[in-house]
This record gives structure tokens, sequence and C-alpha cells, in this order.
């Protein structure tokens, strides 16, 4: 028996209605450990190349970990993969929550979804047993009608509940995974995925949990985090004011994007702050399973922007790219946008920004009055921005079928003129940390094999050398030793960025939260994690040998677009990311385009890779025991 996992992947034939169980040996859960690994596993070997994203072919995997359940703050994550329908690149997503615990002690590591449904239908799982039932009377309704419906009718309030709203069913390029009817595996349209394989939900319960191999261990690694979080006021502030608390650290900086990415500078960045949200509208915090930090935010208002907790409340990229993004000061209405994504099941940072561009595209008159159905799109107008969000979600219209298929694709029907304001990567929408102050943003942006991410490295100011004896401490378990200042892009700054990249592949294959185990928030130190993996597993890990897993996961995913057809070319910022910023302590300040080219020259021979192509070589891969993957 294995200890931490159960060693079985369910496999959902959805066009046969069948389900099987694959079990692999403990060679291969030490080798990938879970989340993005274990999906590239099953993408790269059942995924014919040239697979139309919102075709049969794409397979879609919701994959665990070795460590996912245990009872320690940070591990109740899932990871989401397939071919992305908004940039035909590697797709990949993590939510938390008590979902993805519930699958693991349902007695699964993971689901992997092949080919597409006639009808309707949602899976269901239960202590081992699976089986794919009529979802009919599901279509059509939102996250929480869903999980509503699926616990009256299996008859258990304890039931978990994973599903596409009506935007994946819509088709919407930047539709999400939603459960807990609040958390969301939100970037790259995987729930748009969901609806091309009339996949309606995934329903959980289970009572099978994994054993340890060193409990007391385990138990003292959740200690470990409970005691942190009583003296590390950090932590602390992030459970208080949520992400939603770095609003106006981000405007004081002249990083808060503004008015789609034209300035980091918000006038009315204190209305849409944590700490404002915190006097006014917050009624509760939220947490994930075994969590201490309780960082999601529970929010109510009345009125016209009337909004129900459940439906939780905005992070901070939710609060950036609906309010200083489309120049809204008002939280509610950011709120409710958030609310209606949730349900609708949409991606905040992809909708949002895409709104954004649009309105800068209507004041410019680009887009004009037949474009929108009428609806005039002005800067600061949140009624705009909530009929633009709606038409999204279900297509309505000439404007709806048009933000629904992205900014990128939409500015591609529009004209040159629409694609010079967009902020995307690989089509992508940029969140809200700007590369221009956070130089390394830019590189990884360019690099990142899913587009623009803000979690798929460490950010500048944590290798600072006023970032913290903690900050430091931890990345120099990383071997990362000589902090230099937000504006370098030198090579330190580049290995900075693709060590902690690195670091962050290994957070969303073990399906760690970055807060409770990056180097910025956090309740754990690098170490720990070798610590808490061997205490789950019985294995002997080291941070080294964790490191290569976090490689492995960065080499498949670029492996995958490599077969695509993604080259060097495809790894470049929009040129509104080198274009000057105006307005408060951030004017002028640019990042220009020869700086990411040096960047990306060193970042590729530092990863190993072909500097002409920008791919993975096969020495590489053989390193790192995986050049089956160039097959």
């Amino acid at each position: 028996m294995p200890y931490g996992y159960h060693g079985k992947i369910l496999v959902v034939d959805l066009s046969a209605g069948q389900v099987r169980v694959d079990e692999h040996d403990e060679a291969w859960y030490r080798t990938y450990m879970g989340g993005t690994n274990f999906g590239m596993y099953y993408i790269l070997k059942h995924m014919p190349p040239g697979a139309d994203a919102l075709g049969p072919d794409n397979v879609l995997t919701l994959m665990l970990s070795v460590v996912t359940g245990a009872p320690f703050s940070g591990q109740s994550r899932m990871t989401a993969n397939a071919k992305s329908p908004l940039t035909g690149a590697i797709g990949d997503s993590q939510a938390g929550g008590f979902f993805p615990a519930e699958l693991k002690n349902a007695g699964f590591d993971g689901i992997v979804f092949l080919g597409k449904a006639a009808n309707p239908v949602y899976l269901w799982i239960k202590d081992g047993q699976a089986e794919l039932r009529d979802a009919s009377h599901l279509w059509g309704l939102g996250a929480w009608d869903t999980e509503t419906r699926l616990r009256e009718d299996l008859g258990d309030g304890k039931v978990e509940v994973a599903c596409c709203g009506p935007a994946g069913e819509n088709l919407v390029r930047t539709g999400a995974i939603i459960n807990m009817r609040n958390r969301a595996a939100g970037r790259t349209g995987l729930g748009a995925v969901m609806g091309a394989k009339n996949l309606k939900a995934i329903a959980v319960r289970g009572t099978q949990r994994p054993t340890y191999a060193d409990p007391k261990g385990v138990k003292a690694v959740a200690a470990l985090g409970a005691a942190e979080f009583k003296t590390n006021r950090g932590m602390q502030e992030l459970g208080e004011l949520g992400t939603a608390g770095v609003v106006l650290g981000q405007e004081f900086s002249g990083g808060l994007p503004t008015r789609n990415y034209r300035s980091g500078h918000f006038e009315y960045a204190e209305e849409i702050s944590g700490e404002r949200l915190a006097e006014t509208i917050l009624v509760g915090r939220d947490t994930c399973y075994a969590c201490v930090v309780r960082c999601k935010r529970e929010v109510e208002s009345e009125g016209e922007f009337a909004m129900q907790r459940e439906l939780g409340g905005p992070e901070y990229e939710t609060i950036a790219t609906f309010g200083s993004y489309c120049d809204v000061r008002d939280l509610a209405a950011v709120s409710k946008a958030n609310a209606l994504c949730n349900d609708y099941g949409l991606d905040t940072i992809g909708a949002g920004a895409t709104i954004a561009w649009a309105i800068e595209c209507y004041e410019e008159g680009i887009l004009t009055d037949a474009d929108t159905d009428g609806l005039a799109l002005r800067w600061g107008d949140p009624h705009a921005v909530l009929a633009a969000l709606e038409a999204t979600a279900f297509r309505r219209g000439r404007l709806g079928n048009l933000l629904a298929e992205g900014s990128a694709r939409a500015a591609a029907q529009v004209g040159p003129d629409a694609q010079a304001r967009l902020i995307t990567v690989k089509g992508a929408e940029a969140p809200a940390h700007m590369p221009q102050v956070k130089r390394s943003m830019g590189l990884i942006y360019a690099v990142n094999p899913f587009g623009a991410d803000h979690q798929s490295s460490e950010h500048d100011t944590s290798y600072e050398e006023n970032s913290g004896d903690r900050s430091l401490g931890w990345l120099a378990e990383l071997g990362l030793t000589r902090p230099v200042p937000a504006t370098s892009l030198g090579e330190e700054k580049v290995e900075f960025t693709l060590v902690t990249q690195y670091w962050t592949g290994l957070m969303d294959s073990l399906n760690l939260c970055q807060f409770d185990w990056g180097t910025t928030w956090q309740l754990y130190g690098p170490s720990t994690v070798a610590e808490v993996v061997n205490a789950v597993t019985g294995w002997d890990t080291t941070l080294r040998e964790l490191m290569e897993v976090g490689a492995r996961r960065v080499n498949l995913m670029k492996v995958f677009n490599a077969r695509e057809g993604f080259t060097r070319e495809e790894d470049k910022l929009p040129p509104r990311l080198h274009q000057p910023l105006t307005g408060g302590v951030s004017d002028g300040i640019r990042v220009t385009e020869e700086e990411i080219e040096q960047a990306k020259d060193l970042y590729y021979r530092l990863a190993g890779w072909d500097v002409e192509t920008g791919n993975p070589t096969v020495e590489r891969l053989e390193e790192l025991g995986i050049a089956w993957a160039m097959a």
C-alpha cells in the first residue's frame, strides 16, 4: 500500500460513456509527484498533435498530488490541464477549496477526460466507484444552482462539486472551472473545454483517507504552520485583508495597472483597496481544507450591486482587472463582477482585461456602437462593465460573441489598431503585476508556456536587499544569494526567474498553495517541503530532487507547445508593455524589447534549451528522465 496517495488515476472516456482505472507504480509517482506533471504525462501520451482545443481529441486532466488531503495548511489544491482554447498552447490552472481533498478521500489521485459525451453528463465519484450520469437538467445553470441541485439529487450536503457555468457551455474562451461556488481554476479557458465535452460537473464524496508513513511528522508540519501564523504579521494580514491587501502597495510602487495598462497609477486606489473592503462589505472569511490562514473573502452588498456571500469576494487580480483596468472606483460593483464570474464560470483576469481592452477601443473609435450593440463602453462606468460581462458569459449579440473570444482573438477580427492595444502574451491577458516596475515579470510573462502569469515565478520584490531576512533566507536555500533591485534584468535576475519558476513548478506539481509555501507570504520554507513529502510518503527526497520535479513541469509544458508549433517568436511581450507608463511614481518607466530579448538568451541557456528556437533540447529532457516526451 502506498502512503499519501492511492496509486489510481480515473480515466473517463466520454465518447464511449465508460470509466477505467490506471494504476502506476511508486517510481512514476515519485518522478512526477502530481499536478501539472501528471496531467502532461497523459496529455502528451493521448492527445494527437494539432488537436482542436474545443474538439473531442483534447484531453482534460484534473490532478492532485502525493500530499493532497494531508492535514496541514496549503495542500488542498488541484491542477487542471488541457490544450487551451484561448491560446492554442498548453492550458494550466490551479484551484483550492475542499474539492481536492474530497476527491483524494474518494479514492483517486486524479481524473483524465477523453472524447466528448453525446449529451450533457456529470461524473459521480464516491469511495472508489465512478459513473457518468445525465446532466441535462443541470445544463444552463450557474455554479450556485449546479452545486445545490447535485447535493439535492445525491442526498448529501457534503458532496463537493466542480463545474463549468454558462460561460463554459457557451464555449467562452476565458471560461473557468468552479468549485465551492467561488474557487476558480481560471486561467487559459479550461471551463470551455468542459463545455465542449458536454461535461457539466464532477461530484465527489469520500471517506477513504490515505494513511501516512510518519503521522507524527505530518502533525508536526501542521503544528509548525499554526504556530508560525500566530507570530507572522504578514500572514495574519493576508488572512485579514486577503490578496486585496496589496492594492495600495501596488499603487504606491506605481505598479497598479490602470486604464488597460497605460498607467501604473490609479487615483482611486484607496476606494477599491483591501482595507476599504474590510471596513465595508466584508462579512466573513472562508478557508480551504485544513488551512489556518482563512484568506478567502465573503462579501455582501445590497442595492443595485447586491450579491450573496457564498459566491465569494474579490482577489487582488479581480479588483484590478474590473477596477483600475476599467477605471472603476466602486468596490461593490467590482465585487458584483467577481460574483457573476464565479457563478457564470469566467476567469476574472481574462474577462476583466478583455473588457478594459474593449473600453479603450470604444473610447478611441475603433469599436463602434454597431460593434457593441449600442452599449457605450466608457472608462469608469460600472454598469457598462457589468453589461459587457453578462454579454460575454452568454455570447449575447455582436459584443458578447466578440468578447467571448478573448481580447487577442477579438482584436484579430477588428484590426491592427485594436491589436496595438492588447496586453496579451500567447493570447492570454496579462495579470495585474506590471513588468515595467517588476522586471522579472516581463521575462516570465514572455517565456511562460501558457502565457502571462504572475504565479509562475516569485516576484522581484522578494529578492531585494530590503526584502527581509526571512524571504532572502529561504531564497538562499534555493541557491539565490545576490539580491538585486527590482529594475534589474541582468544575469542574476534571470537566474532568479528560472530557479523560482522551477520552485513554483514544484508547487504546482505538489499542488501546494504558494501563499503558504512561497517566499513572500509564507508559513513554511523550502526545506520543509522535503520534510512533509517524506513524512507523508515515506520517501527520502531532498530539495534538489524536488526542484527537478519543478523543472520537469516546465519542460513538459514547453515540449507540448513545441509540438504545436510554438517557438521563440511567441515568447514576446505585446507593444503596450514596452511603452512608457504615464502618471504616478512610475511615470515614464518602460521595459524595452531589447532588454527582454537579451534576458531570453540568458534564460534559454540557463534552462539548457536551444537559444534559436527557445525550446527544450533532447539532452535536457534526457537529464530530467523525460526524453519520451519528445517522441
